[in-house]
């Protein structure tokens, strides 16, 4: 599944897999599933995307200076990629960041995505502990902001709730985007 935005965004926007149902069907992430809602109705609200978002790849949805990609790039059985699926997919996101020459910020949409990308920078897990809310200024790379997965399943048992999300966007925007 292939990224969607320009690679001169400052923002990267990392979800786990393609949805079986959604991306995986519609050609482009988050799309088509519950989970893209959230997202791009966010995304929207903050001046990160314009348009209209329709569930699908030609509802002339664009990405302003932000992209969203996946840390793994398959779709794995039941959702769960295993450590060896995660590992195969990691130059797929090295390949990416490399391709962003303004990449300031990540946000990482679950402990998957969080670990991947410190994974693919060379930097341990330990070091940065995933957290909902939590913002990691890493040494020589880009800002990571934490959120839990927009997920239905996390947003139907409430353990992310819009407002959860939209607090997080709104620091990224404020801290990544004032004055531009």
């Amino acid at each position: 599944m292939p990224a969607f935005g320009p690679f001169d965004a400052r923002l990267l926007v990392l979800g786990l897999a393609p949805g079986l149902r959604g991306a995986n069907r519609s050609g482009r992430p988050f799309t088509g599933d519950h989970a893209g809602q959230l997202l791009y109705a966010t995304l929207l609200r903050h001046g990160l995307a314009a348009g209209r978002y329709a569930e699908h790849a030609g509802d002339r949805l664009r990405l302003i200076d932000c992209r969203v990609s996946n840390a793994v790039r398959c779709v794995p059985p039941d959702n769960k990629p295993t450590g060896a699926e995660i590992a195969q997919c990691r130059p797929f996101l090295q390949a990416e960041l490399a391709a962003m020459p303004r990449l300031a910020a990540v946000l990482a949409l679950g402990r998957i995505a969080h670990d991947q990308l410190l994974a693919a920078l060379g930097r341990s897990p330990r070091q940065f502990l995933f957290g909902h809310g939590v913002r990691h200024a890493l040494p020589e790379g880009p800002t990571l902001y934490d959120s839990y997965h927009c997920s239905r399943y996390n947003t139907q048992t409430g353990r992310l709730t819009p407002a959860m999300f939209e607090a997080v966007l709104a620091r990224i925007r404020q801290e990544l985007f004032s004055g531009s």
